[in-house]
Parts: structure tokens; C-alpha cells; sequence
């Protein structure tokens, strides 16, 4: 097999406690005049006020929009465009969990070059750079402060959909695990186990055929020899500390881990692409309302058992990236205990089980199964070829919770 790596990255990843106090110089060397895009909870929070008055500190005028609603809703897109409009922003900084760094993302490309957002649907429908992005997250999660996609909930349209550009990987991110130590168990595990997906979807995605000109064609492009690094280094650091981090919010070494994990599965599938369970959490989403990382948590095991007979060495390895022992094993029964482990580490920091258990009805599955065949810039990334047959078999085993009949 011909080597081939791709990375997207910030052109400045800053990782450490207390390395928000680098943002204020970031800030000043790309603007003058910041919009800073969070959420009502943080705006009112004393370490985000203590960051905004460090940008003002040097001279750069800063405007808060703190209108962020989680899920992304395109009315308050408007609205912070709108705000920095009249602003007259000239560097957008996104501070908050993933919903908040997608909107100043799309914001930074609506104030750049106009229209609304659904003329970006797809990929590489942004035409240019837009307004120069910092990104902070303040969860372990969606690794969107590294990833070229940002994804809205349009009121047209049944289920979310995606922008996805090069143009929004942001100039710089600054990843302060101290952020994240007021997270609840709730949003830690949810944000976490979102993670461990993007890493375990990146690391065990198809392979595309290889072109000259694949860079272009494609914004997702597989499975590649650098991806694949990034996303066992996720899988190893998260595996070892989403519980930890769960039991436990003050145990810094935990939170250090699993922010460095997020971050590096956002380098991951921000270059590989995610797959299955990201498209099945899109109508599932819509339909019952549950946090996104949720949603494809539950997905998780029903994918890898789906994509078994397709991924087997990969799967095998992960094992390995999780820490488990599989001495004597075959590969097979290496792949299975992978398995298992993400199961059994998404049930101990209370993810659901089955997809009923989020809100999904029986006659709701062909509604599921259609629209999320219908996601096919994640359909494209699954290992095991998707057809509306194969998705109905997949959705359901994950309603009933039986993985057993995914196997094959």
C-alpha cells in the first residue's frame, strides 16, 4: 500500500493549564477590533471576563456576543453577525464549548463574504480565507477549535447540516484544560465520549483511492497514515481518563488527558472524516433532541460491530490504544474486547444504551435509517458499503440493543 498522510490543522496549537493567557497576543497580531463569540453561562463566568479584559488590556476593542444556543440554531447566526457587523469586526474569537466555536466560525464566514449560511452547504463551497479565528474550548469534546467543518441546525431542514472548508480551521487554538474543570459529569461525559467516537470513526474509516489531485476533491480524505497517529493518541489518552475525568472534575491530570484527546481526534477526523454513527446521529438528534455526543456514543458499538468483518485489524489495534490485554487473542477476539471496552466505558459514565433509550419509537427507525443515508459526505467514510437495507438492519439492532446480529 502506497504511504499517503494529509494533516489541516491552526497554523498556532497552544496546549496547557493557564495558556489562555496567551490569547491577548494571538488577538492583537490578527486584528484590532474582536468579535468574541460564547454563550450566556460563560459570559458570565469571571475567567471568560478575565480573558476579554486581557485583549482590551493591549489595545484591541473587543465586543462580546454571548447569543450562542447549544444545538446551533441559524437564528442566532444572524444575530452575531449582525453584531459584528456593526462592530466592524476584523478577527472573530470563539469561546465556549463546540456549539459556540461552530458559530464563530460561521459567523467569521457570513461577515466575510455575505450571503446566509445555506449557501455553504456541502463542501468546499466557502470560496476564500475568512476573518481570522481563535478558537478556545472550554469542553473536551467536539475538537472543533482544529477541524475545517462547522455544523448548524437549519429550521428548513429535517437535520443538521455541515459546512466544511479548509477556510474554517481557525489560525489559532488555545486549549486550556483548567477551562474545562467546571464541566459537570454530565457535559463531561457526553463532550468525552463525542470524542472518543470522532477518534475511533477517524482510525477505522475506508481508505479513498488515491489520486493527484485527492486533497482537492475531497475535504474528508480517508484514512491515512497521519490521521491514523492522531487518532490512537486520542484513543489512548481518552480511554485512560473519561472516567477519571467523570468521577472525578479536580483530578487535573484526567482533565489534562482527556483535553489533549479531543483535541488530537479533532486533528483526526478533521483530515479522515467520521462515518455511521455521526450520519445515524443527525435524524436521531432532530427527532428526540439529545445532545449530539450522546447521540453518537450510543451509536458507537452497533457501528464498530457492523464494520467488524471490515475493519478487523484496525479494531485489533485499538484494543491495544485502549490499554486492554488480549495476549493469546486472535485478531478477531481482539476486535470483539475493543468493542466491549467502548461499551462498557460509555455504560459506566452513563450513556444510554440503545437508541430507545434516547426517545427513538419503533415506527420512527425507516424515518432514521432514510435520512441518515441521505448524510453522504460521512456515508462515503463508513468501511462496510451502506445501503438503506444494511442502515434499517443497523439502526434497529442499535433500537433493540443487539449487536449480536450485526455481525458478518
Amino acid at each position: 500500500m502506497t504511504m499517503f498522510g494529509t494533516l489541516r490543522t491552526p497554523r498556532n496549537l497552544v496546549f496547557g493549564a493557564g495558556q489562555r493567557a496567551a490569547l491577548p497576543n494571538y488577538v492583537n497580531m490578527l486584528g484590532k477590533r474582536a468579535l468574541i463569540v460564547t454563550d450566556e453561562r460563560l459570559a458570565a463566568d469571571h475567567t471568560f471576563a478575565a480573558m476579554v479584559d486581557g485583549i482590551r488590556t493591549l489595545g484591541v476593542e473587543a465586543q462580546v456576543f454571548s447569543g450562542t444556543i447549544a444545538e446551533l440554531p441559524a437564528s442566532c447566526i444572524a444575530e452575531g453577525v449582525a453584531v459584528g457587523r456593526s462592530f466592524s469586526a476584523d478577527v472573530v474569537i470563539g469561546i465556549g464549548g463546540g456549539s459556540c466555536i461552530d458559530a464563530a466560525k460561521v459567523i467569521a464566514l457570513l461577515l466575510t463574504h455575505g450571503g446566509k449560511a445555506a449557501d455553504y452547504y456541502g463542501e468546499f463551497k466557502v470560496p476564500g480565507p475568512v476573518l481570522p479565528l481563535i478558537a478556545v474550548p472550554t469542553t473536551s469534546g467536539t475538537g472543533s477549535e482544529v477541524t475545517p467543518v462547522a455544523v448548524i441546525a437549519d429550521p428548513e431542514r429535517a437535520v443538521k447540516v455541515g459546512i466544511a472548508s479548509p477556510h474554517l480551521i481557525p489560525h489559532t487554538a488555545i486549549c486550556d484544560p483548567e477551562l474545562t474543570y467546571s464541566c459537570p459529569p454530565s457535559l463531561t461525559a457526553i463532550s468525552g465520549a463525542d470524542a472518543l467516537t470522532h477518534a475511533l470513526e477517524a482510525f477505522t474509516t475506508a481508505r479513498r483511492q488515491l489520486t493527484p489531485h485527492i486533497v482537492h476533491e475531497h475535504v474528508f480524505l480517508g484514512k491515512n497514515i497521519l490521521s491514523d497517529h492522531y487518532a490512537l493518541f486520542a484513543i489512548s489518552h481518552i480511554a485512560a481518563s473519561l472516567k477519571a475525568a467523570y468521577d472525578d472534575g479536580a483530578h487535573t491530570v484526567a482533565r489534562e488527558r482527556l483535553m489533549l484527546g479531543a483535541t488530537a481526534a479533532g486533528l483526526a477526523f478533521g483530515t479522515a472524516g467520521t462515518a455511521a454513527a455521526h450520519a445515524i446521529q443527525y435524524p436521531v438528534g432532530a427527532l428526540t433532541h439529545t445532545p449530539h455526543g450522546a447521540g453518537v456514543a450510543v451509536m458507537m458499538p452497533y457501528v464498530m460491530e457492523f464494520n467488524r468483518s471490515y475493519a478487523r485489524a484496525d479494531m485489533a489495534v485499538v484494543a491495544g490504544a485502549m490499554g486492554l490485554e488480549t495476549a493469546g487473542m486472535s485478531e478477531d477476539e481482539r476486535a470483539g474486547a475493543a468493542i466491549d471496552a467502548v461499551a462498557g466505558l460509555f455504560a459506566s459514565i452513563g450513556i444510554p444504551r440503545t437508541i430507545a433509550d434516547l426517545g427513538i419509537s419503533r415506527d420512527q427507525l425507516s424515518v432514521v435509517a432514510e435520512q441518515a443515508m441521505g448524510a453522504t459526505r460521512l456515508i462515503k467514510n463508513n468501511p462496510r458499503p451502506l445501503d438503506l437495507q444494511s442502515m434499517t438492519s443497523l439502526v434497529t439492532a442499535a433500537f433493540d440493543g443487539d449487536r449480536e446480529r450485526l455481525r458478518g
